[in-house]
């Protein structure tokens, strides 16, 4: 039980002390976002961690227009959450919050992943053809068959995001225990409604990645959400506040490509229902 712990620590990608599967666990590697230990050190770090710089599916990566092919096979995100027990924590090098059992569950091709947790990167890791925005929020999935299926949203700089508002005095209170000294804080959130989570969107980019934290493992399902949606500067600060300094940058630079596809779901369908009625509405208003 305290192996697989370590193990699911690893792969979901939000300790410091990234402890390795197996015979590294004791040597408790430290990896970091600058430095003689930032991302381009990973890859050297431990032998665990050499996929980081030997892997072909790295993310995150840049998604450019011309590397997008529209896949019609593609179904919109088919996502069920609800009400779960929450707990916010600090990993030292990210916030992320941890859900009970029953959370919720998306399916992507047919594949069920379950919700685990999710966590935020200021500033955003992936980046929107050529741009990068001011914070990214990972929600981790994973199968029964130990596969991880990531769904991700971009932020940019505008009104306030309405579930971090709602969090605001947990993640001040996760900062007043790390200047107590408390690294590795916890605080507990209650019950929460996970559906004030889920953004519907009628565009996707989808393609396969890895995790983007030591040990970089591969074949991970990536799901970036097509709507930019809008955070204050002063809840990127907050998400920022419990954190180190060497940390309160914590994205990993865009990745080789190396021949992916990145494709893309546009629900055409409901953008013209959406027009006609906004035609129909200007047409009564004459």
């Amino acid at each position: 039980m305290k192996i697989m712990m370590m193990i699911k620590l690893c792969f979901f990608s939000m300790s410091l002390i990234c402890i390795a599967p197996a015979d590294a666990q004791a040597e408790g590697v430290v990896f970091g976002y600058k430095g003689k230990n930032g991302p381009n050190q990973w890859g050297h770090l431990n032998p665990h961690f050499t996929t980081c710089a030997v892997g072909k599916l790295q993310s995150p990566i840049d998604i450019q227009r011309r590397q997008i092919f529209y896949n019609h096979k593609l179904n919109s995100i088919h996502r069920e959450y609800y009400f779960t027990n929450a707990t916010l924590v600090n990993h030292v090098c990210n916030v992320a919050m941890f859900f009970g059992e029953g959370a919720g569950d998306v399916i992507i091709e047919n594949k069920n992943y379950t919700l685990l947790q999710m966590h935020w990167h200021t500033p955003s890791e992936h980046h929107l053809h050529g741009v990068q925005y001011a914070a990214e929020l990972h929600m981790v999935h994973q199968a029964k068959d130990g596969s991880f299926a990531v769904v991700a949203s971009l932020f940019k700089i505008g009104t306030e995001e309405p579930f971090l508002s709602q969090m605001k005095e947990k993640l001040v209170k996760l900062k007043e225990e790390r200047l107590k000294g408390n690294h590795t804080a916890q605080v507990e959130v209650g019950r929460i409604d996970t559906r004030h989570i889920e953004r519907r969107t009628r565009k996707y980019y989808r393609y396969i990645g890895s995790l983007t934290t030591p040990p970089c493992s591969e074949n991970v399902s990536w799901t970036i959400l097509g709507k930019v949606r809008s955070m204050s500067k002063e809840q990127v600060e907050l998400l920022r506040s419990p954190l180190d300094t060497s940390f309160k940058n914590n994205s990993r630079p865009c990745q080789p490509l190396n021949g992916r596809r990145v494709e893309m779901f546009h629900d055409h369908e409901r953008v013209d229902k959406k027009e006609t009625g906004n035609k129909k509405k200007k047409n009564q208003l004459k």
